[in-house]
Protein backbone atom coordinates (compact mmCIF):
# COMPACT_ATOMS: atom_id res chain seq x y z
CA UNK A 1 0.00 0.00 0.00
CA UNK A 2 2.77 2.64 1.28
CA UNK A 3 4.52 1.41 -2.46
CA UNK A 4 1.83 2.39 -3.89
CA UNK A 5 1.03 5.27 -2.45
CA UNK A 6 4.80 6.66 -3.28
CA UNK A 7 4.07 5.97 -6.85
CA UNK A 8 0.37 7.91 -7.11
CA UNK A 9 2.74 10.65 -5.41
CA UNK A 10 5.65 10.55 -7.79
CA UNK A 11 3.84 11.06 -10.98
CA UNK A 12 1.00 13.14 -9.47
CA UNK A 13 2.82 16.08 -10.82
CA UNK A 14 3.31 15.02 -14.37
CA UNK A 15 -0.19 13.65 -14.64
CA UNK A 16 -2.26 17.31 -15.10
CA UNK A 17 0.24 18.68 -17.80
CA UNK A 18 0.01 15.26 -19.43
CA UNK A 19 -3.23 14.99 -19.44
CA UNK A 20 -3.65 18.32 -20.92
CA UNK A 21 -1.16 17.46 -23.63
CA UNK A 22 -2.50 13.97 -24.49
CA UNK A 23 -5.94 15.82 -24.79
CA UNK A 24 -4.59 17.99 -27.25
CA UNK A 25 -2.68 15.10 -29.13
CA UNK A 26 -6.00 13.13 -28.99
CA UNK A 27 -7.84 15.34 -30.89
CA UNK A 28 -5.51 16.19 -33.45
CA UNK A 29 -5.14 12.72 -33.97
CA UNK A 30 -8.63 12.01 -34.13
CA UNK A 31 -9.62 14.40 -36.53
CA UNK A 32 -8.64 12.51 -39.42
CA UNK A 33 -8.77 9.27 -38.04
CA UNK A 34 -11.90 8.66 -36.30
CA UNK A 35 -15.17 10.73 -35.45
CA UNK A 36 -14.79 9.63 -31.55
CA UNK A 37 -12.79 11.41 -28.12
CA UNK A 38 -11.92 8.76 -26.19
CA UNK A 39 -11.11 10.83 -22.71
CA UNK A 40 -9.94 9.24 -19.52
CA UNK A 41 -11.93 9.40 -16.09
CA UNK A 42 -9.33 9.20 -13.78
CA UNK A 43 -10.66 10.34 -9.89
CA UNK A 44 -10.83 9.28 -6.26
CA UNK A 45 -13.43 6.42 -4.70
CA UNK A 46 -15.58 9.74 -4.20
CA UNK A 47 -15.98 9.61 -7.83
CA UNK A 48 -18.81 7.26 -9.56
CA UNK A 49 -17.23 6.88 -13.08
CA UNK A 50 -13.65 6.58 -12.26
CA UNK A 51 -11.18 3.88 -13.78
CA UNK A 52 -13.28 4.26 -17.05
CA UNK A 53 -12.91 5.65 -20.79
CA UNK A 54 -16.16 7.97 -22.08
CA UNK A 55 -16.62 7.81 -25.73
CA UNK A 56 -17.70 10.87 -27.29
CA UNK A 57 -19.04 11.72 -30.70
CA UNK A 58 -17.08 14.74 -31.62
CA UNK A 59 -19.47 15.84 -35.13
CA UNK A 60 -22.68 15.61 -32.62
CA UNK A 61 -20.91 16.43 -29.36
CA UNK A 62 -23.28 13.11 -27.77
CA UNK A 63 -21.52 10.89 -25.51
CA UNK A 64 -22.00 7.52 -26.68
CA UNK A 65 -20.93 5.24 -24.01
CA UNK A 66 -18.22 4.17 -20.71
CA UNK A 67 -15.63 1.73 -20.94
CA UNK A 68 -14.06 0.10 -17.66
CA UNK A 69 -10.84 0.04 -18.18
CA UNK A 70 -7.78 -0.83 -15.40
CA UNK A 71 -7.22 1.79 -12.30
CA UNK A 72 -5.60 5.07 -12.19
CA UNK A 73 -6.26 5.67 -16.62
CA UNK A 74 -4.53 8.63 -17.52
CA UNK A 75 -3.29 8.43 -21.23
CA UNK A 76 -4.46 7.75 -24.61
CA UNK A 77 -3.38 7.08 -28.20
CA UNK A 78 -5.24 6.14 -31.24
CA UNK A 79 -4.19 3.89 -34.22
CA UNK A 80 -3.23 6.18 -37.25
CA UNK A 81 -6.28 4.04 -38.78
CA UNK A 82 -8.66 4.93 -35.90
CA UNK A 83 -9.19 1.06 -35.00
CA UNK A 84 -7.61 0.50 -31.71
CA UNK A 85 -7.38 2.88 -28.77
CA UNK A 86 -4.45 2.20 -25.97
CA UNK A 87 -4.93 3.32 -22.71
CA UNK A 88 -2.46 3.34 -19.57
CA UNK A 89 -3.37 2.45 -16.55
CA UNK A 90 -0.93 3.93 -14.17
CA UNK A 91 -2.04 2.14 -10.72
CA UNK A 92 -2.57 -1.41 -12.45
CA UNK A 93 0.30 -0.87 -14.72
CA UNK A 94 -1.14 -2.02 -17.41
CA UNK A 95 -2.35 -0.96 -20.76
CA UNK A 96 -5.90 -1.32 -21.96
CA UNK A 97 -6.56 -2.08 -25.70
CA UNK A 98 -9.67 -1.15 -26.81
CA UNK A 99 -11.67 -1.77 -30.58
CA UNK A 100 -12.90 0.75 -31.44
CA UNK A 101 -15.88 -0.80 -33.94
CA UNK A 102 -17.24 -2.11 -30.56
CA UNK A 103 -15.87 -0.37 -27.55
CA UNK A 104 -14.91 -3.25 -25.84
CA UNK A 105 -11.34 -3.89 -24.14
CA UNK A 106 -10.04 -6.55 -26.20
CA UNK A 107 -7.02 -6.77 -24.45
CA UNK A 108 -4.67 -5.89 -21.47
CA UNK A 109 -0.84 -5.76 -21.41
CA UNK A 110 1.20 -5.47 -18.88
CA UNK A 111 4.34 -3.12 -18.07
CA UNK A 112 6.36 -1.67 -15.10
CA UNK A 113 5.98 1.00 -12.94
CA UNK A 114 3.40 3.04 -13.52
CA UNK A 115 2.96 3.66 -17.49
CA UNK A 116 2.77 8.03 -17.85
CA UNK A 117 3.17 7.86 -21.16
CA UNK A 118 1.65 6.72 -25.12
CA UNK A 119 2.32 7.04 -28.01
CA UNK A 120 1.90 5.10 -31.64
CA UNK A 121 3.93 4.92 -34.30
CA UNK A 122 2.76 6.57 -37.53
CA UNK A 123 2.69 2.75 -39.02
CA UNK A 124 0.78 1.49 -36.33
CA UNK A 125 2.61 -1.55 -35.95
CA UNK A 126 4.27 -0.54 -32.31
CA UNK A 127 2.56 1.26 -29.16
CA UNK A 128 5.82 3.10 -26.90
CA UNK A 129 4.66 3.49 -23.17
CA UNK A 130 7.23 5.26 -20.98
CA UNK A 131 6.99 4.37 -17.02
CA UNK A 132 7.77 6.12 -13.70
CA UNK A 133 11.63 5.85 -12.06
CA UNK A 134 12.07 3.30 -9.91
CA UNK A 135 13.50 3.51 -6.03
CA UNK A 136 16.91 3.08 -8.28
CA UNK A 137 16.49 6.40 -10.46
CA UNK A 138 16.11 3.97 -13.31
CA UNK A 139 13.29 4.14 -16.34
CA UNK A 140 11.66 2.16 -18.89
CA UNK A 141 10.06 2.12 -22.30
CA UNK A 142 7.98 -0.76 -23.28
CA UNK A 143 7.28 -1.63 -26.84
CA UNK A 144 4.42 -2.82 -27.56
CA UNK A 145 3.89 -4.94 -30.78
CA UNK A 146 -0.01 -3.89 -31.74
CA UNK A 147 -0.35 -7.25 -33.78
CA UNK A 148 0.17 -9.66 -30.97
CA UNK A 149 -1.71 -7.29 -28.36
CA UNK A 150 1.14 -8.43 -25.67
CA UNK A 151 4.53 -8.95 -25.12
CA UNK A 152 7.02 -6.02 -24.44
CA UNK A 153 10.37 -5.22 -24.07
CA UNK A 154 11.88 -2.29 -21.80
CA UNK A 155 14.79 -0.58 -22.24
CA UNK A 156 15.91 0.79 -19.09
CA UNK A 157 18.72 3.72 -18.32
CA UNK A 158 19.74 5.47 -15.74
CA UNK A 159 18.48 9.12 -15.66
CA UNK A 160 20.66 11.71 -14.91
Amino acid sequence: MKEMKRAETRCGYIFILEIMVLAFLMLVSIAGATPFAYITNYGNDDVSEIDTVSVIDTATNTFITTIDVGRGPTGVAITPDGSKVYVLNSFDSTVSVIDTTTNKVIATVDVENGPIGVAVSPDGTKVYVTQCRDEDGNTAISIIDTAKKQGYRHDKHRTL
